[in-house]
């Protein structure tokens, strides 16, 4: 057959079935290679759809740019349509994403801007604001913003969604993915629960994430948002495309765990897949250990190539140093908590404190910095260095409230953030906070995170 343009190849990827990794869990497991389409990923699905929804509705135009923020996958997808359709593309990424998507991207002639992981999305370093931002300045340019296009979801509706039925002879009961901007669990699962309202869905989060407690509580929890590092896949933020009513569970997932699963998917399935996918198969099989049944049908999605990857998960020293091989023990917040021996009591000021009482705490247990509380909550910090240059520009402050002083508050990680993480967020002299299992709070800082490197 041939093809008019490689847009049209996208999409009637396969399925295969599992034979190792699933070993002694009950039921069918299929995996759907989402790698087959021309960008190397599921993504090109719903890229040439918000494209071609876009053209219809006349908001993109001939000669015009597509300017998207993405983690490297859906900017693929976007930039084979452009070129194929004639348009420039602008992307920016955060710079967690891997060496290898950027210059995949580039490859195929787009422009790359790299912005900053550790930001709040309404800051205007992230890269959803420099997004948005480009789109606000550049003349007929168009911003698809997966998040909240719901074109997004209509094209796993229209086609994943299909596929799955038809390819399983309607036998699927199970449908497992991860969920990031939430179109390709949605979509697909919309139409599935369609066609039986009895199938059963898993959506696979990430720690880090807000969504496994959002869907379980209804509440937005910041506390639960801190760092990770497996791309594509969880969010701190809500996108649109994300439907809660038709995710049924949700699992998290650890880097670790989804990048180890990865690379058995490699040597044990000879399927050479992306990070995310690792942490779809991995969070889908810990469910179904308990779940399935001998007769039933789960369904995986893989939404991406290892080619993104090279110089991540599928390289043995990267994933040593990130502790995430058995041959390093001692690489994570939980570790250097745990070296502490319960000897830590956190030294903290409270928000109506005097700005002397601060000062004489700090001297007299010889910290740095330290965090500032309000009702037992962070709600800023006081460094020495920064608060001695305050009170030598106006030295009445020393008698001011803590309140008037205070730095923004120190960020949150998770137990298991890895060293790289660690050190990624101590901004120069400022340390991170991190709650253990009993809800206390530790502080680490740059010292700790140095001497665990030594270890």
């Amino acid at each position: 057959m041939i093809y008019n343009s490689i847009i049209e190849t996208i999409g009637n990827t396969p399925m295969v079935r599992l034979n190792k990794v699933n070993k002694g869990i009950k039921g069918e497991i299929l995996v759907k290679v989402e790698y087959f389409n021309p960008g190397n990923s599921m993504k090109d699905r719903m890229a040439i759809k918000m494209v071609e929804d876009a053209e219809k509705a006349g908001i993109l135009k001939p000669g015009g740019t597509i300017i998207e923020g993405t983690s490297g996958n859906t900017g693929m997808g976007l930039a084979l349509a452009a070129v194929a359709k004639g348009y420039k593309c602008i992307f920016t990424m955060a710079d967690k994403q891997s060496k290898e998507k950027i210059d995949i991207l580039k490859a195929v002639g787009a422009e790359v801007i790299v912005c900053p992981t550790n930001v709040a999305p309404e800051d205007p370093r992230s890269y959803y604001s420099v997004a948005r931002k480009l789109n606000a300045d550049i003349p007929n340019s168009f911003y698809p913003n997966q998040y909240d296009n719901m074109s997004n979801t209509a094209a796993h509706y229209e086609t994943t969604g299909p596929e799955i039925w038809k390819d399983t002879e309607g036998r699927i009961t199970h449908y497992a993915a991860g969920v990031g901007t939430g179109g390709s669990m949605c979509g697909t699962a919309t139409y599935l629960k369609e066609q039986n309202k009895d199938i059963v869905t898993v959506g696979i989060d990430t720690y880090g994430s807000v969504f496994k407690k959002y869907k379980e509580t209804g509440i937005f929890d910041e506390k639960e948002v801190y760092p990770y590092l497996t791309e594509g896949i969880g969010e701190d933020i809500l996108p649109k495309n994300v439907n809660f009513d038709v995710i049924d569970h949700f699992v998290k997932v650890t880097d670790k765990d989804s990048a180890v699963m990865t690379r058995r998917m490699a040597r044990e399935e000879g399927l050479f897949i992306g990070w995310s996918c690792g942490a779809a198969v991995h969070g889908a099989l810990e469910w179904a250990k308990d779940n399935l049944k001998e007769d039933d049908c789960m369904v995986i999605i893989l939404p991406d190539h290892g080619t993104r990857y090279l110089g991540k998960v599928y390289n043995d020293e990267w994933m040593r140093n990130h502790g995430f091989l058995e041959d390093r023990t001692y690489s994570t917040a939980r570790d250097i908590i745990a070296q502490r021996n319960g000897s830590f009591s956190l030294v903290s000021t409270q928000k109506s404190d005097s700005v002397k009482e601060a000062i004489g705490l700090m001297n007299k247990t010889s910290v740095s910095q330290i965090p500032v509380l309000e009702n037992g909550e962070v709600v800023g910090s006081l460094t020495d260095n920064k608060l001695l240059a305050r009170i030598i520009e106006n030295p009445t402050l020393k008698d001011a409230h803590v309140s008037d002083v205070m730095e923004d508050s120190m960020k949150f990680v998770a137990l298991d953030s890895t060293l790289d993480v660690l050190s990624s967020m101590v901004e120069k002299e400022k340390a991170v906070l991190v709650r253990d299992a009993a809800n206390q709070i530790h502080i680490i800082t740059k010292h700790d995170i140095l001497e665990a490197f030594t270890n």
